[in-house]
């Protein structure tokens, strides 16, 4: 039991010198930039807040969910995924093989410790990282000094909760997507599922499987691709596309293939973006949706498609073009956003939006031994891609720092042993 203490020391103070690069967050980022230090041989430590490795495939993603690319697109550096798992793992499938991964390069981050500032220190070249540790019985807080910062936690560490007018009023149940895990508890409810990504598409059609009524929220443009085309997956047709062809090129085929494939989607009410879907990836980081079955229930009347919300009554929403819904249920499927800029005190790497100023494939070093991965819009590939840039520009300074220590060290052992 945690004894009494006054305000002044409610916390436990500790200062912890780092030999190495300190890590914040343990998703597929952090592992992958670890694993890279580990092959060679430089120390670090892993922070995360949470107990236990990529907790938001563990704890914030629905049951259903799988990957939405190939495996061999989503496998972090020198571990491929086990032959035996399908084309597109599911969402427990893939935290089996990140955890196989953390064991194989023997990865233990320390859980349950949050960071709360990141500052480098002009005076002496050095990062202090402070944290709160809840692991033990009382907290604790932590000062980790260190070399390097490596930035981990990613475009999605909290969920982005949009503010509605009379949600408050609403009376009825309303949950981010980053709670929900099945349609079994809205069978027989009426539910507007807010946003039209890949989560509000999916969810919607989970919702449509346990005999519920979705009605999905379209407010802007959205670009719905097959997720396979004549067998092969689209994004791995993309890729192969974009060796020999010029973006607008490979952007124009993927639109001629999905009107062959999926048909007209805009006269469901699905407008496409006058952008193409990889150079809106590219320029806005908007993830084009791959159909995995969506389509064919809004086709059917199942799922049904409404503009933007104007406002919620008890029981009902209003929307921007005076349609009224009698709704039991609402699913925020809005999105995801970067924490960085609440804790590190930083502002030339990073913009006001926690994402680095520097775009793909320049976004991961910035200045003073600081480090960003898994920022970059391009999934598991783009954050794999960084990781082993950085691992590689860390281990590189690290060996030569230690090499420099070495030679001062046998100098001062060389003037010792002349006194004698």
């Amino acid at each position: 039991m945690c004894p009494t203490f006054g305000p002044e020391d409610f916390f436990s103070r500790r200062c912890i010198w780092v030999n190495g690069p300190v890590i914040v967050g343990s998703g597929p980022s952090g592992l992958a930039v670890a694993a890279g230090l580990k092959n060679q041989g430089v120390p670090f430590i892993i922070l995360e807040r949470a107990n236990c490795i990529a907790s938001l495939w563990q704890n914030r993603t629905y049951d259903r969910l799988k990957l939405h690319l190939p495996k061999q697109f989503c496998q972090l550096p020198n571990f491929p995924f086990p032959e035996d798992f399908p084309e597109y793992p599911t969402k427990y499938q893939f935290i089996s093989y990140l955890e196989s991964y953390a064991k194989h390069f023997d990865i233990n981050p320390h859980f349950n410790e949050t960071v709360q500032s990141a500052k480098f220190d002009e005076t002496f070249g050095l990062w202090r990282v402070k944290t709160i540790s809840t692991g033990g019985p009382c907290p604790l807080e932590v000062e980790y000094i260190c070399r390097w910062l490596v930035v981990a936690t990613g475009e999605n560490a909290e969920k982005v909760v949009p503010e509605f007018e009379g949600l408050q009023d609403f009376g009825g149940h309303v949950t981010h997507a980053c709670d929900y895990k099945s349609g079994q508890s809205y069978s027989g409810e009426r539910v507007l599922v807010v946003g039209c990504g890949n989560s509000g598409m999916e969810v919607s059609l989970d919702l449509c499987n346990h005999n519920a009524n979705p009605s999905m929220v379209v407010r802007s443009s959205v670009h719905v691709l097959p997720r396979e085309v004549f067998g092969k997956s689209t994004f791995e047709l993309a890729m192969l596309m974009l060796k020999w062809l010029p973006l607008w090129l490979v952007d124009k085929t993927l639109l001629i293939l999905a009107r062959l494939i999926l048909g007209n989607i805009e006269k469901h009410g699905l407008k496409r973006p006058s952008i193409g879907p990889l150079e809106l990836k590219n320029t806005a980081g908007k993830t084009p949706v791959l159909d995995i079955g969506t389509l064919q229930k809004i086709r059917s009347g199942d799922i049904k498609i409404v503009p933007g919300i104007k406002r919620f009554y008890r029981g009902r929403v209003e929307l921007v073009n005076g349609e009224t819904l009698d709704i039991d249920s609402v699913i925020l499927a809005t999105g995801y956003g970067s924490n960085v800029p609440s804790w590190l005190k930083e502002n030339e790497f990073f913009s006001n939006d926690g994402i680095p100023k520097n775009p793909f494939p320049n976004g991961w070093k910035g200045k003073a031994g600081l480090y960003a991965v898994g920022f970059t819009r391009r999934g598991l590939s783009g954050a794999s891609l960084d990781a082993m840039s950085v691992a590689h520009d860390i281990a590189k300074s690290w060996k030569e720092e230690t090499k420099q220590k070495k030679k001062s060290m046998a100098a001062r052992h060389r003037r010792c042993i002349s006194h004698f």
